[in-house]
């Protein structure tokens, strides 16, 4: 009730002509023909009395704020079409049909008032973006803090930037100021508007509170709920030296961050840019939808005239006019679209302008980019292949922990994958220990995943190109190409003759380069070989080489079935542009379904591809999937690029029109989906509006409607389009 008594007070405040129209009904009713002044005709009004003087009052106000509005219309390019309840409501006083002028009164007032609820409605999800806006941050004030010696992750003194995967802490702030307490960071800041943040200010960010701008987190955790910006249903844990997103909702603990950017320039202002944009735009169908309603005036005056002529009853003309409502065309159809937005943006899908929703419905052939749009974005261990005769008591999850130790200081594009298989190994290993599975002998129960939480990881040592050695445990490991984890601590491969069942010994080797393209061949041969869209790291422990890790680029776990949803919308094509090997790419082609692949493409090779697709005679409206740096230019070639995000600002999502905030493919079926529903709901909505409202004027032209209930009659048909536009909201894809 509170929730109703709210809705009506705001829509009696935006529309103020609805309560005085209300009010107007009360001395028509009470003293209609009260005439104290006596006799005193006026022309075409006759002698109107106190009730019926005040309806003409109300009459004329509502005739000069028309006219207003139709003017302001007109400077600003668009076609004013409120010519009908113009003439309609003058036409009732001239007929001295008072009751008709107060409820064509009515109707108008309560017609803005559910445009008015209809636009918010549709505009709710959109208005939610916009709400959740920061507006002001917490900027510490506090003695040592935004200074040198912080470690704020970036390498500055020494410490790598990466942490998320369990195998080591990077140092964050010195003092309880980075830890959240509340006795150090929470009582020395000042709270200032957000536009007042600059970068390198230190902020504070309290539990449930919005992280003001982008930033560096300082604490050394954080739990994130970044549901604003991309639709991630979970909270994201992240580490000291991770970005923190402007528009993220903080968890339970209080972080500090250091600004790396000025709220205009920050993650959630471009979102709310983008939404600000699709708000303001007007879709190609509206703008004709406002054409159209000029020859449905001329058919409406021309249906007026003919019946009073034929009839010779000047109330038929205000009879017919009365029902003749464009609402449908200058309402429905920009709520339909309005709520096709908001849909989408719900959704985690954001638009540039409403008539890429227009577009979206008609795509016809879908280029994907594959590397991180069809695939995940870093390769990913398949399998370990142990050395057949290395003798060693390990096994593959040793293995796969002690190289993802190693790699998470690595910087290389096989790192994070490496890293996060053994992430997953620690976690099998540590759960084996448990459950008393001790797979090792007693001596060397100190290897990790045995009792131990993390390992302990020393001298670590990057050589570009190569591979990175560092000690787990007291061990020596080696990780990179064959030649350097096989090599010794001089440099040379050393040549072995492997028995197997029985480890190698020192007795075995005898080092110099005399031999070594022989010995990594017959390596290679004893590994077996890759396919062609593998690549492998090779690993050794204390010099001994026993297992080869394999990683490829996979594809997206529901890469196959977002395509499939495509071809059952009737999208008629789908292709892969990539600059990667032939081979490879077909690989990854066949397991998502694609069968047109383009490969070993460089950027302008992608841009020719699409463009010849799209200047091709009878095509229909491309589409260009993307998500990196070099997919800019080809996202801007194709009539729609689409760029998938994780949230975060890439030259691809600034050339895009369609922006996917959660990094999900299954969305690009979704928004298709979405703008073919839009613009069948809103077809629908227009069409039955009209349709009813001409059946209507028909029947006032043969005088089958009463011109009071035609008013009331008009406004049905005005709601019952403006209601079947908002069904564009449900989601029934």
């Amino acid at each position: 009730m509170r929730k109703f008594i709210y809705l009506c007070s705001h829509l009696c405040v935006q529309v103020p002509l609805l309560p005085i129209a209300v009010l107007t009904v009360i001395p028509l009713a009470v003293c209609p023909s009260w005439r104290p002044w006596g006799a005193a005709d006026i022309p075409v009004l006759g002698n109107p009395g106190v009730g019926q003087w005040i309806v003409i009052i109300v009459v004329a106000y509502t005739i000069i704020d028309t006219v207003r509005g139709m003017i302001d219309d007109l400077r600003h390019g668009r076609v004013g079409v409120d010519l009908l309840a113009v003439v309609a409501i003058a036409a009732t006083v001239a007929v001295q049909e008072y009751w008709a002028s107060w409820a064509v009164v009515l109707m108008i007032s309560s017609g803005e008032a559910i445009e008015e609820y209809a636009q918010s409605k549709a505009e709710s999800s959109l208005t939610a973006l916009m709400t959740a806006a920061p507006q002001t941050a917490r900027v510490v004030r506090r003695p040592g803090v935004g200074v040198a010696g912080v470690n704020t992750g970036d390498g500055s003194d020494g410490s790598s930037d990466d942490r998320g995967d369990g195998f080591r802490k990077v140092a964050a702030l010195p003092s309880s100021a980075a830890s959240g307490s509340s006795d150090a960071a929470t009582s020395h800041y000042d709270t200032v508007a957000v536009e007042s943040v600059t970068p390198g200010d230190v902020l504070i960010v309290l539990p449930g509170e919005t992280v003001p701008v982008d930033g560096e987190l300082l604490s050394g955790s954080a739990t994130l709920d970044l549901s604003n910006i991309n639709g991630e249903p979970v909270p994201r844990g992240v580490f000291a030296g991770a970005r923190v997103m402007s528009g993220a909702v903080n968890g339970s603990t209080t972080l500090t961050m250091r600004a790396t950017e000025a709220a205009s320039d920050s993650q959630y202002q471009r979102i709310l840019a983008l939404v600000a944009a699709a708000q303001d735009s007007r879709p190609a169908v509206v703008k004709t939808a406002d054409v159209l309603a000029v020859p449905f005036t001329v058919l409406a005056l021309a249906i007026a005239a003919v019946a009073w002529l034929v009839s010779g009853v000047p109330t038929r003309f205000a009879q017919v006019l009365v029902l003749a409502t464009p609402c449908p065309l200058l309402i429905a159809a920009p709520v339909a679209y309005v709520a096709g937005t908001g849909r989408l943006a719900k959704s985690g899908i954001l638009i540039k302008t409403q008539d890429v929703l227009e577009n979206l419905g008609r795509v016809t052939h879908v280029f994907f980019d594959k590397t991180g749009t069809l695939t995940v974005k870093q390769p990913q261990v398949t399998r370990v292949e142990m050395l057949p005769g290395a003798g060693t008591h390990l096994n593959e999850d040793h293995v796969l922990m002690m190289a993802g130790v190693v790699e998470t200081y690595s910087v290389h594009i096989l790192a994070k994958g490496i890293a996060k298989a053994g992430t997953e190994a620690l976690s099998r290993l540590h759960r084996r220990f448990e459950e008393g599975q001790r797979l090792c002998p007693q001596p060397d129960a100190d290897w990790p995943g045995h009792g131990r939480d993390y390992p302990v990881v020393k001298h670590i040592d990057e050589d570009a190109g190569k591979g990175i050695s560092g000690e787990v445990n007291g061990h020596k490991v080696r990780v990179g190409r064959l030649s350097f984890a096989a090599s010794s601590e001089d440099g040379f491969l050393p040549v072995e003759r492997i028995v197997p069942g029985r480890a190698t010994t020192d007795g075995d080797r005898r080092p110099g380069k005399q031999g070594e393209g022989r010995l990594a061949d017959e390596i290679r041969t004893r590994f077996g070989m890759l396919a062609p869209d593998e690549m492998a790291s090779y690993v050794s422990v204390d010099g001994h080489l026993i297992a080869r890790i394999v990683l490829r680029d996979v594809p997206r776990a529901n890469a196959k079935s977002a395509l499939a949803s495509l071809r059952g919308l009737g999208v008629a094509k789908l292709s892969m542009l990539t600059g990667d090997k032939r081979s490879s790419a077909a690989i990854i082609a066949s397991e998502v379904g694609i069968d047109d692949v383009h490969a070993e493409l460089f950027p302008e090779d992608k841009v020719t591809a699409v463009t010849t697709a799209t200047v091709t005679p009878s095509r229909g409206v491309t589409m260009m999937v993307g998500d990196g740096v070099n997919d800019a230019p080809v996202l801007a070639a194709a009539d729609i690029g689409m760029a998938m995000t994780d949230g975060t600002s890439t030259a691809a999502s600034e050339s895009a029109q369609v922006v996917i905030l959660n990094d999900d493919i299954a969305a690009v079926p979704r928004a298709i989906a979405i703008a073919r529903r839009t613009k069948r709901v809103m077809l629908q909505a227009v069409l039955a509006g009209l349709a009813l409202a001409l059946i209507g004027m028909v029947a006032a032209a043969f005088n089958l409607i009463p011109v009071v209930v035609g008013a009331f009659l008009q406004e049905a048909i005005d709601v019952v389009s403006i209601l079947w536009a908002l069904t564009a909201l449900l989601d029934r894809d």
